[in-house]
């Protein structure tokens, strides 16, 4: 079968927004006919929007998900003297948030298969200054909501869901954000809602903390000039909940493109699993939205990561790595006291893991070539004997 030789990017945006433009450009110029560009009607009715389709009450729009992690965590009355479980393995950002709001951090090893947090380490990690626990529904898979309020029922602890890479996604009749007291979206480009910009957004089932975090975003005033809290400016601007709005009806259907997109890759790359490449595991089904999707390059593969994404570069396609060093082991979070060997799951997967491209509208004709490509340089590997000596892992792929 011929495939393109054309580039395929790791995110195509113009896929995604060039049958809505227009809408899209009628949402801003909205707001610059009205000058409502801070704290405006377009943000309220988003931020509502948003709340609802979470299957929660209150949304309060923020400058970013870190923000919304951080603010979030203080709106729930977290801070200095609290632990907060974490997964090692999750972005910075997860790790940033917690800090800035005082509380102690505590990583916990994640499941190998999933990349989720193992609520089985969680448990032992609790102590009695434990506060919260943030389940992070990395890659856009959900961590159980039903073990999740177990655990938290059982030891009395909030939680607070870091969904800034699951919007809409769902699992035994839960949408993300629906679980905890609260939870974190992030807005960046690239996620499955994705703003021209920065931006972000908590959700949450209680109106006191809705309107605690809306003093802390608006430099601590409950109203103009009478500050009450020790907040920030950290809002989402008014133009980027316009186009956010404008983009959420076709998120679901957005969501589900990138579910079908992932079925194909596991049908396609399902020969490779007794070579050591492995996708992460789909625990949720349906309900997994495919932020990104990732596979493993275990140590049992004849390739190494480095060699298959850069063979891969070579014809074009472009990949990424989340996340090729975990938390515990960044430079800048030494003062915590972890160090190598504490979280074995999480590191392994950290030299594991290898994201193949995934967005909305990437074609059957696309997804076909990344798989092969994929199938290709690891046979390549594996009987390199059976090859010409002239024949070139790029003409391979090609063909």
């Amino acid at each position: 079968m011929p495939y393109s030789t054309d580039s395929i990017p790791f995110v195509d945006f113009t896929v995604q927004h060039q049958p809505i433009q227009a809408k899209l450009e009628q949402a801003v110029q909205a707001v610059i006919q009205t000058g409502d560009y801070v704290l405006g009607q377009a943000l309220s009715e988003f931020e509502g929007a948003f709340a609802q389709a979470c299957g929660t009450r209150y949304g309060v729009g923020v400058a970013s998900g870190t923000d919304a992690i951080a603010l979030g965590l203080q709106a729930c009355g977290i801070g200095v003297g609290d632990e907060v479980l974490l997964p090692a393995n999750a972005f910075v950002a997860t790790l940033i948030g917690v800090l800035r709001s005082g509380a102690t951090p505590v990583f916990v090893d994640c499941d190998p298969r999933t990349a989720l947090i193992d609520l089985m380490a969680a448990e032992k990690a609790i102590t009695a200054r434990t506060r919260a626990i943030i389940p992070v529904h990395l890659y856009g898979q959900m961590v159980s909501p039903r073990k999740l309020l177990d655990l938290a029922s059982t030891y009395d602890l909030f939680i607070f869901e870091d969904a800034t890479q699951a919007h809409l996604a769902e699992r035994e009749g839960y949408r993300a954000g629906s679980i905890g007291i609260a939870a974190a979206f992030s807005f960046y480009p690239s996620k499955n809602l994705g703003a021209w910009g920065d931006g972000g957004m908590l959700v949450t089932r209680e109106e006191i903390i809705a309107q605690t975090l809306r003093s802390l975003r608006n430099y601590g005033a409950t109203r103009k000039y009478f500050h009450t809290d020790l907040g920030t400016n950290s809002r989402l601007d008014t133009i980027q909940a316009a186009v956010l709005q404008a983009k959420l009806p076709h998120l679901y259907d957005w969501n589900c493109d990138r579910n079908r997109i992932a079925q194909q890759y596991d049908a396609l790359l399902q020969p490779l699993a007794n070579h050591g490449i492995v996708p992460i595991a789909n625990d949720c089904g349906a309900g997994h939205v495919y932020h990104l999707y990732v596979i493993r390059v275990t140590e049992t593969s004849p390739i190494e990561r480095t060699m298959l994404q850069s063979a891969l570069s070579e014809v074009g396609i472009e990949t990424g790595l989340h996340y090729p060093i975990p938390c515990h082991l960044q430079p800048a979070f030494h003062h915590l006291g972890y160090q190598a060997g504490d979280f074995p799951h999480a590191e392994v997967l950290s030299q594991d893991v290898l994201s193949l491209p995934m967005y909305p509208g990437l074609t059957d004709e696309q997804v076909q070539r990344v798989a092969h490509a994929v199938r290709s340089i690891v046979e390549a590997e594996l009987a390199p004997f059976y090859l010409p000596e002239t024949t070139s892992q790029a003409s391979l792929i090609s063909t």
